[in-house]
């Protein structure tokens, strides 16, 4: 029989329309029989959770990272240098502060934190904070655990306000203050941010590499002593120095800072657990423990080199110990903290008392010599401490070797990032607006040359 094509193509469109309503009741009733099972799937998933406490400590810890910035590494610093540029340091560590949360609040969260899936940086999508509301969850070290984002924002935000106050101590009392400003800004850029992210963050190059570092041994102290130490070099050597006195003019203000700086350092080490348990417990006994190393162990070798144990020394100790055990603080024992220390101190001292000198280059406050060489013995001391058969808490899968072999990588990507990234904008800043003063305002004082007033009145 013969059908002809217009009555083919009707039969074989009806025909369609038959499969397709079958098929469409097979879904419906697939859909039925599957949807409780789903449903019962996703009320067995558990939900993130914000336990209260894990707010409360991380609000308090951001600001005691605050505290260590205003007023205890001003007054660390205000205390090491001579009288008359007693608050141009006062002033520089503020107006970074300052200078530094605005900067956060507008790109620099966005560009350590961001969900850029970049390997360098976070991009803008979080520029001005988009998209950040009270409702925000950051997530913690435990699965299923989270903090407000906004927490998250601040406690952050305290560590890039401290790390690049840190270096001004390197130039302290020879550098114009608008020459400090636009360094930081364009440092905390350019240098602190990337490396926040490659180091902090889950898309991070070294992140992804196993690096540890809890609290910023590479992000904060390697970060601003290699800073430091371009800009010791770059600035020059202060008016007058090997010839005149430029002994600290207030030891006494110097212990209130270091006191304060160890004080705050809970914040900044057991804070960076992001929640109050036993991970916390474990950084905050290590930063005491390890400092309490460094400072004996620095007063010790004072003492057989000099004949005398100074206030100076103890200070320095005291921040060497804190700088060490700070990428360390959550990964070793409280034993192996006091060893880590003690040694980081013993090196910090031979860098402070014999390199500078014998290197000739005129690091005010031994940023480098402290924070710098500190950092450096820290990263590297945790991939070895960290070793359950060191009392670590073996955090990782690698061997002590491997582990070791990429805390050296991660400091050596610091050092060059920092270290390229520093020389050329310091160079920068000397073209726009110049870094020193003229000698007349350095031999005068900054604190009247650059702001009108002065410390102390006779």
């Amino acid at each position: 029989m013969y059908i002809s094509s217009s009555l083919k193509s009707a039969a074989r469109t009806a025909l369609l329309g038959t499969l397709a309503l079958g098929a469409l009741g097979t879904v419906a009733a697939l859909a039925q029989e599957t949807a409780p099972a789903a449903a019962e799937a996703a009320a067995a998933a558990p939900a993130d959770v914000m336990e209260k406490g894990d707010v409360a400590w991380m609000l308090t810890s951001s600001l005691l990272v605050l505290f260590m910035a205003l007023p205890g590494l001003a007054l660390f610093y205000g205390g090491l240098v001579r009288a008359k540029n007693m608050l141009s340091v006062l002033m520089q560590c503020t107006m970074i502060v300052a200078m530094v949360i605005v900067i956060w609040t507008l790109w620099g969260y966005s560009m350590a934190f961001g969900d850029a899936p970049s390997a360098y940086w976070g991009g803008l999508g979080k520029a001005f904070l988009a998209g950040v509301t009270p409702e925000s969850m950051a997530a913690t070290f435990t699965k299923g655990v989270v903090i407000p984002e906004f927490v998250f924002i601040c406690f952050q935000m305290t560590f890039a306000c401290i790390t690049p106050a840190l270096i001004v101590g390197a130039f302290a009392e020879r550098i114009k203050f608008s020459a400090v400003m636009l360094f930081v800004a364009l440092w905390v850029t350019f240098v602190y941010f990337p490396i926040a992210h490659m180091v902090w963050d889950s898309d991070g190059l070294i992140y992804g590499w196993g690096a540890l570092d809890f609290a910023g041994g590479t992000v904060v102290h390697i970060n601003a002593g290699i800073a430091a130490l371009v800009g010791a070099f770059l600035v020059g050597k202060r008016t007058g120095y090997g010839k005149d006195n430029m002994a600290p003019h207030s030891m006494t203000l110097t212990m209130v800072g270091a006191a304060i700086l160890w004080t705050g350092w809970f914040g900044f080490n057991a804070g960076s657990n992001l929640e109050a348990n036993g991970g916390a417990a474990l950084a905050m006994i290590n930063t005491f423990t390890a400092t309490a190393g460094a400072i004996i162990s620095w007063t010790v070798i004072e003492s057989v080199a000099r004949g005398k144990a100074s206030m100076l020394g103890a200070a320095s100790g005291m921040v060497a110990g804190l700088v060490a055990v700070t990428p360390a603080a959550g990964f070793v024992g409280p034993v192996g903290a006091i060893v880590l220390g003690a040694i980081a101190s013993a090196i910090c001292y031979f860098f402070v008392a014999v390199v500078k000198i014998k290197l000739g280059y005129d690091d005010s406050l031994d940023v480098f010599g402290i924070h710098g060489v500190g950092g450096i013995v820290g990263a590297i001391g945790t991939g070895i401490f960290n070793a359950k058969a060191l009392g670590g808490i073996g955090y990782g899968e690698m061997s002590v070797g491997g582990q070791v072999w990429t805390q050296f990588l991660a400091v050596c990507v610091t050092i060059v990032w920092c270290g390229i990234g520093s020389l050329v904008l310091y160079k920068l800043v000397d073209l726009i607006v110049g870094l020193r003063p003229t000698v007349e305002a350095e031999r005068q004082g900054l604190d009247l040359t650059s702001h009108g007033e002065v410390a102390y009145h006779s």
